[in-house]
């Protein structure tokens, strides 16, 4: 291993296609220096025939040349010593009288011998042009497409031989478990792998194979790449990754060979680890109608599949690949032997979301590192990614305004941004802003005097991304069963602004379609998903399956009658109306509040938790609020 390391780095896949371009230029500029060495020193001036004839007769002329359509004379200059060259067209009758005349005058005379034109003649520089043409052409395609060399349909070792197809990675900084915070049931599955890598022979001495292929399945930004560098570094074996979309390209086979080629360099620098992006992209499940059987897609997955039955059990070899897509893979790829091993990483709780802040901000200015702790509170369902995004929005926010650390207001404002997008500059007439303060003030009023409803954070009426406004409450924990009493309570809540409108307005808006939309998708899901009509009872009555394939779920035949579906409906427009209701009845009761919050929403346009419950809840005991800051009296 230590001798494979010492090498000196081979050149990237860039550098043959420059030594390519280096000895092109070359060719063109020999080419044009011979045509400029070729080029006669001096071209002669063209004059008429009689001209030339009277040039002789007058004793101008003191060499002559013939050719075989024309005649070039040499006149010497009267000062100077030097000499002037003219051509003259001969006629196509021919002119007996021109040789005797040069002979009288005593004109050196010679001849040049005529050419044979013929067809190659005419050809060869053409034929020399358009085969530097298409060689060219089809050397620049063969580099975009990974590899296909001279010749038909060969592989070029200066294609697919280059590139990270089969060149691990060995970074200066190895990236380890430490690394990878949030996730520790994913690291203790893939632990036992690194005990595999470091000591195979332990392993082999008792029989025991360790399985060669693991799926990585959680939502985007969950850290399956991360995971799988860390496998690598606390192996300190070489680190094969590609993704999935890589190994299509449109010329039939250079996926396949792709792989191919992978696998061999992997067995050849064993222990190693392979890490396939994106399996989803290749690894669909085959016979859907959508490109045939023979399309470069399935090609590349009959070899994936191949070379991952053609692991033995002495190589140390893992194959991992990440996806979040695991339902539309093939079954194939997911029996015994293969991607047999499922690693599943979730989104982070709120210890895990604190722990993976606290990595990402070892390196950032922080004012108060406490200040995490509200920050991981704040932003239930964020991945690392959105976490790390998070912080980096925060640090550019600093940075322009030229501050030495990172403060909370900074955090603050990248986590709304992060949420729902940069503040935007919109002209909002005054009674669509009153609009907007009542619908908030609604959706606020009805979270707050909802029992069990989630706490409020804070309401805004400041326009981001594509919302006017919003209301964002806090879990005071994680949920991972929600209760039918919760789900009406949102119901309530989400519905809150509509009611308001129709409540203190007289009148309702386009601004609750979103609202509608969710509360429509989770009412239904509460009755034909989770079993919470007493009518219809605990019955799976879905309308389709999400299916990744267009014309799949057509296909497929509803498991329930019209009736039963009419009765979904009802029972689903039961639920909103009684939501919107019960909200009405809270907004009636507590209308004197309301117009308070109202009040100070427009005054103030943006309100915390404590500004709410003052403005809500006058006689209780507000925690932190400054009188200079008091929205509500």
């Amino acid at each position: 291993m230590m001798d494979k390391d010492k090498r000196s780095p081979e050149p990237g896949p860039g550098w043959p296609l420059a030594n390519q371009w280096l000895w092109v230029g070359v060719f063109w500029a020999l080419l044009i220096l011979g045509a400029i060495w070729f080029l006669p020193d001096e071209v002669p001036e063209e004059i008429s025939y009689s001209a030339v004839k009277r040039m002789i007769e007058t004793g101008e002329v003191a060499s002559a040349e013939l050719q075989e359509h024309g005649i070039v004379v040499i006149a010497p200059e009267t000062t100077g010593g030097g000499e002037t060259r003219y051509r003259a067209v001969t006629p196509v009758q021919g002119d007996p009288g021109l040789l005797p005349l040069l002979e009288t005058m005593r004109v050196e005379v010679s001849a040049t011998e005529p050419q044979d034109i013929t067809l190659l003649n005419l050809l060869l520089p053409w034929v020399v042009i358009f085969g530097v043409y298409f060689w060219l052409q089809r050397r620049l395609i063969g580099r975009m497409a990974g590899g296909i060399g001279p010749g038909a349909g060969g592989f070029g070792a200066g294609g697919l031989l280059s590139g990270r197809f089969t060149k691990p990675s060995r970074p200066a900084q190895q990236v380890t478990f430490d690394d990878v915070a949030g996730q520790d049931q994913a690291k203790r599955e893939v632990a036992e792998l690194v005990e595999f890598l470091r000591d195979t022979e332990r392993f082999q001495r008792v029989g025991a194979e360790v399985p060669h292929g693991v799926l990585l399945v959680g939502p985007p930004g969950t850290g399956k790449t991360l995971l799988a560098k860390a496998l690598a570094g606390e192996a300190d074996v070489p680190f094969f990754s590609t993704s999935g979309s890589e190994f299509i390209e449109i010329f039939v086979g250079v996926g396949a060979g792709r792989v191919r080629k992978m696998f061999e360099a992997a067995r050849a620098a064993a222990p190693a680890v392979i890490f396939i992006d994106e399996l989803d992209s290749i690894g669909r499940t085959r016979g859907t109608g959508l490109g045939g059987g023979h399309d470069e897609r399935e090609q590349t997955l009959n070899q994936i599949l191949a070379e991952l039955d053609g692991f033995g059990g002495r190589e140390a070899v893992v194959v991992l690949a990440a996806t979040n897509r695991p339902d539309v893979l093939d079954p194939a790829l997911l029996r015994p032997g293969r991607f047999d091993r499922h690693v599943t990483l979730e989104l982070p709780d709120r210890a895990a979301r604190r722990a993976i802040l606290a990595i990402h901000a070892g390196r950032l200015p922080l004012a108060n590192v406490d200040d995490l702790d509200a920050i991981a509170a704040g932003t239930p369902g964020f991945s690392g990614a959105d976490l790390k995004n998070l912080l980096n929005e925060a640090a550019i926010m600093a940075a322009r305004r030229s501050g030495t650390g990172i403060t909370h207001a900074d955090l603050e404002e990248a986590r709304d941004k992060v949420m729902m997008g940069t503040v935007r500059s919109l002209a909002i007439r005054p009674e669509e802003r009153h609009r907007l303060a009542v619908h908030e003030a609604g959706h606020t009023a009805a979270a707050f005097y909802t029992p069990g409803a989630d706490p409020l954070f804070k309401v805004t009426i400041i326009p981001r991304g594509h919302a006017l406004g919003g209301t964002h409450m806090l879990p005071e924990a994680e949920r991972h069963t929600l209760d039918e009493a919760y789900l009406r309570g949102q119901l309530v809540t989400l519905l809150g602004g509509r009611a308001a409108e129709r409540t203190l307005l007289g009148s309702v808006s386009s601004g609750a379609d979103d609202d509608i939309r969710r509360a429509t998708g989770m009412a239904r899901a509460m009755v034909s998903r989770w079993g919470m009509d007493e009518a219809l009872g605990p019955v799976d009555l879905k309308q389709s399956e999400d299916h990744p394939f267009i014309g799949q779920s057509i296909a497929q035949p509803r498991s329930h009658a019209d009736e039963t579906a009419a009765r979904v409906d009802r029972a689903v427009m039961a639920l909103l109306k009684a939501a919107e209701r019960r909200a009405t009845e809270i907004l009636e009761r507590r209308r004197s509040e309301i117009d308070s919050l109202v009040e100070a929403l427009e005054a103030r346009e943006t309100l915390d938790a404590d500004e709410i419950r003052r403005c809500l809840d006058p006689e209780a005991k507000v925690t932190v609020i400054a009188p200079q800051v008091a929205a509500c009296p």
